[in-house]
């Protein structure tokens, strides 16, 4: 099934312009740099674009800024998870100051999760 052209966009603009934390992070998974899996940045899947996506794993992973914790922007944000996790997505979201203060810690849960469910 395509892409609408209107997602495909969207996706565009958001890979030129991610936030800080983004940059990083893809910095770090970029060209199966972290532990050999193909990650995807601003990733089409269905109506939402996941910040990060790697296929092998069905594994997202979204960084969110403080406008997430916004109770409307938590309860799409709960929402879209259980719908990812419906298509067999698995979801892992963390705050962008974590992908800086715990950086360590961001890499050990993405590290578990993608050897907990390589397919």
């Amino acid at each position: 099934m395509a892409v609408p052209h209107d997602i495909l966009r969207n996706a565009r603009i958001l890979r030129s312009t991610q936030t800080d934390a983004e940059n990083l992070l893809w910095h770090i998974l970029r060209g199966r740099r972290f532990c050999g899996f193909k990650f995807r940045r601003q990733h089409p899947v269905g109506s939402y674009i996941l910040d990060f996506y790697c296929h092998d794993a069905q594994l997202a992973i979204e960084l969110d800024g403080g406008g997430h914790a916004v109770e409307e922007q938590a309860e799409y944000d709960r929402q879209r998870t259980k719908e990812l996790k419906g298509a067999g997505i698995r979801v892992l979201r963390f705050w962008n100051d974590q992908v800086f203060k715990q950086t360590e810690a961001v890499l050990e849960a993405i590290y578990e999760a993608l050897h907990s469910g390589v397919r």
